[in-house]
């Protein structure tokens, strides 16, 4: 399970900065894509970003939780899931 405050792939001005290693960007753009879906307004779960484990070809579902403020996602196929916290107030954040 991945448990990701997503500011710790953030740099100051809050980007995903072009000089962290290549697998921490990937990943990194890979939650990017998970805030930008899950806070969409008229989000309506139907999944559309690739699983990031190798091998996999499922689909992510991710899902807002409202009391908490945190989005939990998980693989359509395989067991990968986890939450995000700290993507409040980034630029993917599309309250």
């Amino acid at each position: 399970m991945y448990i990701t405050n997503f500011q710790h792939f953030l740099d100051e001005q809050g980007n995903i900065p072009v000089t962290m290693p290549k697998e921490a960007r990937e990943l990194a753009n890979f939650f990017a894509l998970l805030v930008d879906d899950a806070s969409l307004e008229d989000y309506d779960a139907a999944p559309t970003i690739r699983c990031i484990e190798k091998n996999c070809e499922g689909l992510i579902i991710p899902i807002m939780v409202f009391d908490t403020d945190e989005i939990h996602w998980s693989c359509t196929r395989c067991e990968a899931k986890g939450i995000i916290t700290g993507w409040q107030g980034t630029k993917w954040d599309n309250r």
